[in-house]
């Protein structure tokens, strides 16, 4: 997200909208991202819809920018389901990705009527998004995550046993975990910066306290770690913070020296799998909403699936 700030390759009203997500809002820059995208794709569709643009332009080569707040109020309910039916007839997008870029265009339109009062009427209002299917989190089993902290290969090895510890017992995301500033431990908790900017604290048990102690020693031993360098993960080359995208590429190398590549594994399902784990040992539903940092229970409830195994182990075992 920081290489297309100041996000001014939209409408005005897009690009006001966008700013208001990141500073009133307090969404995080991913988030923003992500409805700034969408709302961009939505501008060449119309683009293309309202015959501005020959009918055989590609979508990328469409310019998003030159549309003004008449326009905005012109559109109509017929073309928010022409542009659903669009993303997945045309674009193959899953019902996840398609509620996704309507949940952008709600909150857009709501800013438009509701926040600045430059609409009266949102098209958008009475449009569900698809019901989504219902899919269960993939984990690994704690005998698969003994065997991935075991078979860890790495030129850093401290540092990436540490960040595979973290994952695997506190449930953090991807870029709750590269966010991680040195400052932020206190003895046994750590301050984690969830979506939205919110923050929680974490408690940290004995095996990541020792994996941290451990990642520790090895950073302050780095010949070029810089003396203002905050970022506790960082890269052994630069000394600088690592990136969500390296973190992503050190954990499928991982999972592949452990034999765990090639099943859809990520550090997100590392996320499941530590809610997986937690669940399975007894931690109930409103604590784990905690230690996740879901905004509902309701988010949390996917990981009672795990009741459905224990029921299918008694029945086979009866």
């Amino acid at each position: 997200p920081g290489k297309h700030k100041p996000f001014e390759d939209a409408s005005p009203d897009i690009v006001e909208y966008v700013r208001y997500l990141e500073v009133i809002a307090g969404k995080s820059a991913n988030t923003a991202f992500s409805y700034f995208c969408d709302l961009r794709g939505f501008s060449r569709f119309m683009k293309r819809r309202r015959g501005l643009v020959p009918a055989d332009s590609e979508m990328q080569d469409i310019d998003p920018k030159g549309l003004d707040t008449a326009f905005w109020a012109s559109v109509t309910k017929e073309d928010i389901y022409e542009y659903l039916y669009f993303l997945n007839r045309e674009c193959g997008n899953k019902k996840s990705s398609t509620a996704r870029r309507l949940a952008s265009l709600h909150g857009f339109y709501d800013y438009l009527v509701n926040q600045v009062n430059r609409l009266d009427s949102d098209p958008t209002a009475a449009i569900k998004p698809p019901k989504q299917d219902k899919v269960l989190p993939k984990y690994l089993t704690a005998a698969e995550s003994i065997d991935l902290l075991k078979n860890i290969q790495s030129d850093f090895y401290e540092r990436d046993f540490c960040m595979i510890t973290l994952f695997l017992n506190c449930g953090m995301r991807l870029t709750e975990l590269v966010t991680i500033n040195m400052g932020d431990f206190k003895q046994d908790t750590i301050r984690i910066t969830g979506k939205g900017n919110k923050e929680r604290l974490v408690y940290l048990n004995d095996a990541c306290l020792e994996a941290l102690d451990h990642y520790k020693k090895a950073r302050a031993a780095l010949p070029n770690l810089p003396a203002d360098e905050r970022a506790l993960f960082v890269s052994k080359r630069t000394g600088k913070r690592l990136t969500a995208r390296r973190v992503e590429q050190i954990v499928a190398r991982c999972l592949q020296s452990a034999g765990l590549s090639g099943r859809g594994f990520s550090p997100h399902k590392l996320r499941h799998t530590a809610a997986t784990l937690m669940y399975q040992g007894g931690v109930d539903m409103l604590a784990l909403k905690e230690i996740l940092g879901h905004e509902s229970v309701s988010t949390t409830q996917i990981y009672t699936h795990i009741n459905q195994e224990r029921l299918r182990a008694a029945v086979k075992a009866s």
